[in-house]
């Protein structure tokens, strides 16, 4: 995946993003009667710039293209003709001023819920929440789960898709909650869970409890050779065989994944077979560096039988209106999961190394959108999610900030002073950098170390 793809999506979707939240103080300020002079996609200097309607209001694409800003009539920050000055919006009710800052959060999250509404409607094509084997000694193998089990509910809720199981065992996994598991065929189980490993919970967190993806046995039949890899350095192609290693026999896909990574920079000599005939072939895995542990990978994958992954597959799909109530349900999971998360990082439960920065974001944006357009919308819910709010958080400079000074407002029947605006966008100012710079360096940390 190049660079350039990787921008690009990441603008498309910063674009979107911004574009839905900054409409919503905007299309709020007309409601309430208030001036809205400028609606800026971007920072600094203006590259395009156009003026509509009744107002002229001044549409601006600008040069840096993270994030938006929408400016109103404002008396505090200019002077204001007296035929205007009551559209200004230092003029406008407390509870004007609430609905205007509150409407752009809250347009994320009806962007969310459109999104999965139509995901849940067009139906997302996941795995099926099967497990595989668990190794002994787990809490799963002890709770009597085999290979092939299907769980449908974990602690009531519905996991339709491996990726729900996921979800929700991270979620019961980090709230240290006990776990009561429902399987497809009647039965119910409670899990002994250790305490998870949250220092990074982008790792697989679900491997302490035994539990992990379905994955039948795979015939060990090359089906891609990845151009430059070390499979393609030694000669191997699509269809190939492949029969032992050393001399010993290795009979599936998966044992063979579990030799070469066990090989790193170390060389290989390949029985296999191609178009009837057996030869023989010496590779040498290249190195790579995968959560702190150096690993052997030779750039392969299998070639699959389309039969055996539509038996792993399942599409979940729901109707106009349940779709809509699931859309919503979805939104409000997620909120409720991330403020959980932020929450767990303020008191030291989460490791602040799970905080994301633009640098990991981009990547996901270019990753999803390889993926398809299904993917690329679920990466936009997702993050339109995570924006509304982490934008509601009672931090000066952020809407939820200024919501604090409003709240205040009701509760105290007066505005809050200049002074203390200014200390306060100070203070935000100065955490939003701190936040910032955090989570820089955690993508600084992910891309040096793979």
């Amino acid at each position: 995946m190049s660079v350039l793809h990787t921008v690009v999506w990441f603008l498309v979707a910063i674009a979107i993003l911004v574009v839905i939240h900054e409409f919503g103080h905007y299309l709020a300020a007309r409601l309430a009667g208030v001036k809205v002079l400028r609606f800026s996609l971007g920072f600094g200097k203006p590259l395009f710039s156009r003026r509509f309607g009744r107002d002229q209001t001044e549409w601006v694409l600008a040069a840096l293209p993270f994030g938006g800003y929408v400016k109103m009539l404002d008396e505090r920050e200019g002077e204001v003709p007296a035929a205007e000055a009551h559209r200004s919006f230092n003029r406008a009710s407390v509870w004007r001023r609430i609905g205007i800052v509150a409407a752009g959060p809250i347009a994320n999250f009806l962007l969310a819920i459109v999104f999965y509404w139509a995901l849940f409607l067009h139906g997302m094509p996941a795995m099926k929440p099967l497990i595989g084997e668990p190794p002994a000694g787990t809490p799963a193998a002890q709770a009597g789960l085999v290979s092939g089990d299907e769980i449908r509910r974990v602690n009531g809720a519905d996991t339709p898709s491996f990726q729900d199981l996921r979800l929700e065992l991270l979620r019961a996994g980090v709230a240290g909650d006990p776990l009561v598991l429902e399987l497809a065929d009647g039965r119910s189980v409670q899990l002994a869970a250790p305490p998870m490993d949250t220092e990074n919970l982008e790792r697989d967190t679900l491997r302490p409890l035994g539990i992990a993806g379905y994955a039948p046995a795979i015939d060990p039949v090359i089906g891609e050779v990845l151009p430059g890899g070390a499979a393609a350095r030694a000669g191997f192609q699509s269809g190939d065989r492949l029969v032992a290693a050393n001399g010993k026999a290795v009979t599936t896909w998966q044992d063979w994944v579990k030799l070469i990574r066990q090989h790193p920079s170390q060389s290989l000599r390949i029985e296999y077979e191609r178009e009837g005939q057996m030869r023989e072939l010496t590779v040498v895995p290249d190195t790579v560096d995968e959560n702190g542990q150096r690993i052997g990978k030779i750039g392969a994958g299998p070639k699959v039988d389309p039969a055996l992954m539509d038996d792993l597959m399942t599409e979940v799909r729901y109707g106009p209106v349940e779709a809509l109530g699931r859309g919503a349900e979805k939104t409000w999971d997620m909120s409720l999961f991330t403020l959980e998360m932020m929450g767990r990082m303020v008191v030291g439960q989460v490791s602040w190394k799970n905080l994301s920065g633009p640098l990991t974001i981009a990547d996901y944006a270019g990753q999803s959108a390889t993926l398809g357009w299904i993917s690329f919308v679920g990466f936009l819910a997702l993050v339109s999610v995570s924006l509304g709010v982490l934008n509601l958080l009672p931090v000066p400079l952020l809407d939820g900030g200024h919501l604090m000074y409003y709240v205040a407002e009701v509760l105290t029947g007066r505005p809050v002073s200049e002074r203390t605006m200014e200390i306060g966008s100070r203070i935000g100012m100065t955490l939003l950098l701190l936040l910032m710079s955090f989570a820089l360096f955690n993508d600084l940390q992910r891309l040096i170390g793979g």
